[in-house]
């Protein structure tokens, strides 16, 4: 007797080694992977410009890995919980096997179409299950040190599944076209600068771990300087699941090295956020603490001049050469180093006193890593409202810390109108009277956005 179809429900977790779905279904029966654009399950969280241009390559590879199985993937435009069972109806297939996902959508989703046919869910995209972290009382952890110290402890070795053996159905069901999906922007073509940067798909992901894992051992103090290429830049290959977290953990184990921990770490941060959504669904869209409310923030869409601010902070245009360099980055790259991150988003929450969530959507639309859970919590750390974050009084000197991480390289190549400055004017160069022609003024002084940060956060605090 020829077993029924297996359907593979894939999201953000586009491999096929230590894919527990694609494992389980491939031990049941003949395998359907299918992918599902839904923009309407998400509603406003659909996907950014800068995934979606991610996500059409990752499925290109995808593609070339079944295909290396002579297997297909099945792609489907729809509300996901309608095409799935569509699909189940159209091919017999009598389970639809998928790894768990935990933004509020995803659990909204996944609790509806199991309501509607046998629907089962495997862990898979992080080191632990969210949730089975928890403290001594049962209690899930909501800081984050505590939390990090309970997974290392929790965590002696994995077993990794290998890529499975798939058998393929008597019938495929018919699938869209990618191309046909404009996922890719044409007018205007956008997307060049990230066609140099970046290379998609489960093996660019490993041989970009290659390479990193050579250098592991300098990761702490090189992942500081922006004009060192010490990041990992492993986080869109994390995000859309080319490769699973615990297959990087795996690999780091047999490294000794501080640098090795501290990418551990990293990466229990990520399993960090998926626990706090988790607990707060709503947690990358409301601040967790009270008291941050309008009468903090300047509002872009009533005030011309916070508009207007908010706009030069999106295109780079400050004339605080370490923002415009990481704002810049972003748009070009979908990706932003993790140092300036946290300076371009201090930047404009507590120098411009614009609401974070201006920044975190914009974020949303312009990386190629967005993460719901991941965007919301860094956002909310920067801001000082989340259950485990930088209090507000604390703010960066962007100034100070270009020249303190040496990002006067990192300057030059990002804005090209200061590339003849050498440092230290490379950093301010309004400062040392040497403002090139064509580069913006700083649109506020740093002592004059703390002061009116600070004495805004006095008023609301009585």
């Amino acid at each position: 007797m020829i077993a029924a179809p297996q359907i593979v429900w894939l999201r953000r977790d586009l491999r096929l080694a230590d894919q527990a779905a694609f494992h389980a279904a491939a031990q049941a029966g003949p395998v359907i992977p299918v992918y599902v654009l839904d923009d309407e399950t998400p509603d406003e969280r659909r996907m950014g410009g800068a995934s979606r241009w991610y996500l059409h390559h990752s499925l290109e590879s995808l593609q070339t890995d079944l295909a290396r199985h002579h297997s297909q993937l099945v792609l489907r435009r729809g509300r996901a919980v309608d095409v799935l069972c569509q699909l189940v109806e159209e091919t017999g297939a009598t389970t639809v096997h998928a790894l768990r996902h935990y933004e509020p959508w995803w659990r909204k989703a996944e609790e509806e179409l199991g309501g509607k046919l046998d629907l089962v869910l495997h862990d898979g995209n992080y080191i632990l299950p969210p949730g089975t972290v928890t403290t001594g009382s049962g209690t899930p952890y909501k800081i984050f040190t505590p939390f990090k110290d309970a997974v290392f402890a929790a965590v002696d070795g994995f077993d990794i599944l290998p890529e499975p053996s798939l058998s393929s159905p008597e019938d495929w069901p018919a699938s869209d076209k990618l191309a046909d999906w404009d996922l890719l922007p044409t007018k205007p073509d956008w997307a060049g600068g990230m066609r140099d940067f970046w290379k998609a798909g489960s093996r660019a992901a490993l041989d970009r771990f290659e390479e990193f894992v050579e250098v592991i051992g300098d990761y702490k103090q090189d992942r500081e300087c922006p004009s060192i290429d010490g990041s990992s830049k492993l986080s869109p290959h994390l995000h859309f699941g080319e490769v699973s977290p615990r297959q990087l953990w795996q690999v780091i184990a047999q490294h000794r090295s501080h640098g090795a921990r501290f990418f551990k770490a990293e990466l229990i941060w990520r399993d960090y956020a998926q626990n706090l959504v988790l607990q707060f669904p709503n947690y990358a869209e409301e601040p967790y603490r009270e008291g941050y409310d309008e009468r903090l923030w300047r509002d872009p869409e009533s005030d011309e001049q916070a508009a207007d601010d908010l706009a030069a902070w999106q295109q780079g245009r400050t004339g605080y050469p370490i923002v415009d360099a990481g704002m810049r980055q972003l748009w070009q790259t979908g990706w932003m180093h993790n140092r300036v991150r946290m300076i371009a988003a201090s930047f404009l929450v507590k120098h411009l006193l614009i609401d974070w969530r201006h920044g975190e959507s914009w974020f949303w639309d312009t990386l190629v890593d967005a993460d719901y859970a991941s965007n919301g919590t860094n956002w909310q750390w920067v801001s000082g409202t989340g259950v485990d974050s930088n209090m507000f009084v604390r703010i960066m000197a962007p100034l100070s810390q270009s020249e303190k991480f040496s990002a006067g390289d990192y300057i030059r190549h990002y804005v090209p109108e200061l590339e003849d400055l050498d440092d230290p004017y490379v950093h301010d160069p309004e400062e040392h009277g040497c403002l090139p022609a064509g580069y913006p003024a700083k649109i506020i002084g740093h002592r004059e956005g703390r002061e009116r940060a600070l004495a805004a956060y006095r008023a609301i605090k009585g």
